[in-house]
């Protein structure tokens, strides 16, 4: 049995399964790699291992298009399009060790984006279809392989940070791009506030902007683009140009939450994510809260806090029109009944409920998790 049969085989394993729970209203806990297993809210239910669901569908370089079974390892689609020039750009972080290898369907159900997210845009810019199976246990296709396809795109996107509560993805179609021919990072001595202002100013100009980190004191920018852009950008730009293995470790570092300004601090202290306008002015966080990177332009800015801050780190958010979350705990332990994800609005928390009734009515996917 090659490889596609065996796909094909565990997917009638699956859609069985997932009929069978609706039937007797058994929750489930869809699981890929378990990269990510460390956000969100209690994990639920019966394990639901999509890793069988694996293999590239199809991939014609020429449309950079690529389709691929949700269990298929992210490090093997990724290495497919590295044959052909072509990559991911939204740069997903996989957080990977020894027992956790990250999946595509994870990829697209996290909804994570790297250090381009700002210049490129998000998972969800880059999925064009998904094949999923809905709570009813009916196999259901949105958008297509083609760039201009329309059908059911925003149903497409909408997968994209669900965290796997409207259904289990099956399959993925992704927009792909070629990898950019040239590439430098800079690095200035800047304070706080100089560099979201140096950031801002350079934003509305011509250059080829994809990625800044700003921490203690340092603001690292990432350029990307043509090689007469970049040689440019970086004459007009100045600053300390690093080496290309500096650089390259630097950027992975970031992505993968690897840089010692990520790491855990003890203490009771977690790591929060705060998302505001990229011209947000440096905040004023609450005491006890200690600064992390700041990335995305200025649009993400990382924090570790305890706990109890969270009411305040949501003000701090929120007075500048942004929100708070809480990334990572500061211990291993369930953080079951504590509230992760951002509150919403009446009205979004209604139409989130409409959307779970519709794809979930008996509400069997993952039932400790809180998405879209």
């Amino acid at each position: 049995m090659d490889t596609t049969d065996t796909s094909d085989h565990a997917l009638h394993l699956i859609l069985e399964r997932v009929r069978a729970a609706a039937r007797d209203h058994t929750p489930l806990r869809l699981r890929g790699g378990g990269s990510k297993d460390f956000h969100g809210l209690a994990l639920q239910g019966q394990e639901l291992d999509l890793r069988p669901l694996r293999g590239i569908l199809s991939y014609e370089p020429s449309e950079l298009v690529i389709t691929a079974r949700a269990g298929t390892p992210l490090a093997e689609l990724e290495a497919a399009l590295a044959e052909h020039g072509q990559a991911l750009a939204f740069e997903p972080p996989h957080f990977a060790d020894a027992q956790r290898q990250p999946t595509v369907g994870g990829m697209v159900a996290a909804g994570w984006s790297g250090p381009a997210r700002a210049s490129v845009g998000a998972v969800r810019d880059f999925v064009l279809g998904v094949e999923i199976i809905n709570g009813q246990g009916h196999l259901l296709r949105y958008g297509g392989q083609v760039m201009k396809n329309v059908a059911g795109y925003d149903v497409s996107r909408l997968m994209a940070g669900s965290w796997g509560t409207l259904g289990v993805i099956t399959e993925v179609s992704l927009k792909v791009l070629p990898v950019p021919p040239a590439e430098a990072t800079l690095r200035f001595a800047l304070r706080e506030q100089e560099a979201l202002d140096a950031l801002n100013r350079w934003g509305g100009q011509p250059l080829p902007l994809n990625a800044s980190c700003w921490h203690d004191g340092q603001l690292w920018l990432r350029l990307r683009g043509a090689r007469a852009a970049i040689e440019d950008a970086c004459r007009q730009l100045g600053g300390e140009r690093l080496a290309p293995e500096v650089a390259q470790a630097f950027w992975h570092s970031l992505r993968e939450q690897q840089h010692n300004s990520l790491q855990a601090r003890g203490n009771g202290l977690c790591l929060w994510r705060l998302s505001v306008p990229q011209t947000a002015p440096a905040l004023r966080l609450p005491a006890g809260a200690e600064p992390g990177p700041i990335e995305w332009l200025g649009a993400q800015r990382w924090v570790h806090a305890p706990r109890e801050l969270s009411a305040a780190l949501e003000d701090v958010a929120q007075t500048v029109g942004g929100s708070a979350t809480l990334f990572r705990a500061d211990t291993a332990d369930s953080i079951s009944n504590w509230k992760i994800f951002n509150p919403k609005t009446p009205a979004l928390q209604a139409v989130h409920a409409q959307l779970k009734r519709a794809f979930d009515p008996r509400g069997i996917f993952n039932p400790g998790r809180t998405g879209i």
